[in-house]
């Protein structure tokens, strides 16, 4: 039996390190490049049109903008506006979308960067469904606005990039140690303190504003504004024994499902230094409010390189550095769906296409959908299907015995009937 594989949704002329989904227009947003050395390979952020093509996801390329000499390593989406990671700074785009008349959507993208639009099957499956003949499609325009440098070491780079809930503050994080927060959309800098010795890995902003923050010094951090709240405490009481130092890698909130002001905080756990027999990795949820753990799993030997959680907070999506995807329950850390090396090489960034918007329309009959992206430029969909339908042969078959059952019961009231 061969291995299983993720559909291919789209292939970037670059490198991808970057992903958002915006839910209202239906747009998948992809990011990365080959930075400032001469190589030939560009630098940019793509917009891709999300629809539903003869029952099946697809996505096509709807604007492509160039980022120069500067590779987007992370992004992060408020409404129309994207925060890009890009070096040293940290870049504020504006999208808009209109109508535009009298052109198709092939004639409109005008660029020859057309990934899955250009493929001949592509584009016979459009024109039968008919997604090529309206006179009427979408044009996509970006405003570069404001560009801040957010990290000053003696080799600069801005890790992560996070909004606020309600996307009025904006925080950094990088490889000197600190942690800058900054008014949106004007960047002006309202907060900066020193939160680790050496790198932030992640950082996540919870609704009533308190930052989380993980490092190289093995620490992951509860911040409010300036002032340490408490400290994650996993290795003292995690399942491992070991004297194999942990650091944790990734770190999210999420919603609880079906209890409106419940929040979990997810957090991955990976070997700090990379040993001759590998050690398994870690995924764990803690409680939003105490910080004291909730449950702790293995999710593995591959290392982990990316984490996302769903809008609802039902499900997590895990990356690989050897490229492998799969989603989690967030109840119970369930293993649902794993593809080994859907990438091949590591992936850098995943995204759950969220359940508002157009997200259940472009859904279908699936329980969620992962984006994956990684260095190889492409991205990947991972579609996890509904647990609750059931089988139209088990449905059969229920039908046949129920009918059976029925004759069986006529039979032995009426001895005459049949």
């Amino acid at each position: 039996m061969g291995r299983r594989r993720a559909p291919e949704l789209y292939r970037a002329p670059f490198p991808l390190y970057a992903l958002q989904v915006d839910p209202s227009a239906g747009l998948l947003i992809a990011a990365g490049g080959g930075g400032a050395a001469k190589t030939g390979i560009k630098n940019g952020v793509h917009f891709l049109q999300l629809e539903q093509i003869n029952g099946r996801l697809s996505a096509s390329l709807l604007h492509s903008h160039d980022t120069e000499t500067r590779a987007t390593m992370n992004l992060a989406l408020a409404g129309n506006i994207l925060a890009a990671g890009q070096d040293a700074q940290c870049q504020l785009l504006r999208f808009k979308t209109h109508q535009q008349k009298g052109k198709n959507k092939a004639e409109k993208a005008g660029s020859k960067e057309q990934g899955p639009r250009q493929r001949k099957g592509a584009a016979t499956a459009e024109k039968k469904s008919g997604a090529e003949t309206h006179q009427e499609g979408v044009e996509l325009s970006v405003e570069n606005l404001q560009a801040v440098q957010t990290d000053f070491s003696a080799d600069p780079l801005q890790k992560v990039v996070c909004f606020n809930h309600d996307n009025t503050l904006l925080a950094t994080g990088g490889t000197d140690g600190y942690v800058r927060v900054w008014k949106v959309p004007t960047l002006e800098k309202v907060l900066e303190f020193k939160a680790h010795e050496g790198e932030i890995e992640d950082l996540a902003l919870g609704p009533d504003g308190k930052l989380v923050t993980v490092g190289w010094d093995l620490k992951a951090s509860v911040w409010q504004k300036d002032q340490l709240v408490t400290q994650l405490h996993w290795q003292e009481n995690g399942p491992t024994f070991s004297n194999t130092p942990y650091r944790y890698q990734a770190c999210r909130f999420g919603q609880v499902p079906d209890q409106p002001a419940g929040l979990r905080l997810f957090t991955v756990q990976i070997p700090h230094k990379r040993l001759r027999q590998p050690q398994p990795c870690y995924l764990t949820a803690w409680d939003g409010s105490t910080f004291l753990p909730l449950q702790t799993k293995s999710c593995g030997h591959e290392v982990i390189s990316c984490l996302s959680v769903s809008e609802s907070g039902t499900f997590l999506g895990l990356g690989t550095v050897t490229g492998s995807v799969a989603i989690y329950i967030a109840f119970s850390l369930q293993r649902l769906y794993y593809v080994r090396e859907a990438h091949g090489i590591v992936v850098t960034d995943v995204a759950f296409l969220p359940e508002k918007g157009r997200g259940p329309e472009l859904l279908g009959s699936h329980e969620t959908a992962l984006f994956s992206v990684a260095v190889d430029s492409r991205c990947q969909l991972h579609l996890l299907p509904s647990r609750r339908t059931v089988p139209v042969w088990l449905l059969l078959l229920l039908c046949v015995g129920l009918i059976v059952m029925s004759i069986l019961l006529l039979q032995s009231a009426f001895p005459g009937f049949l």
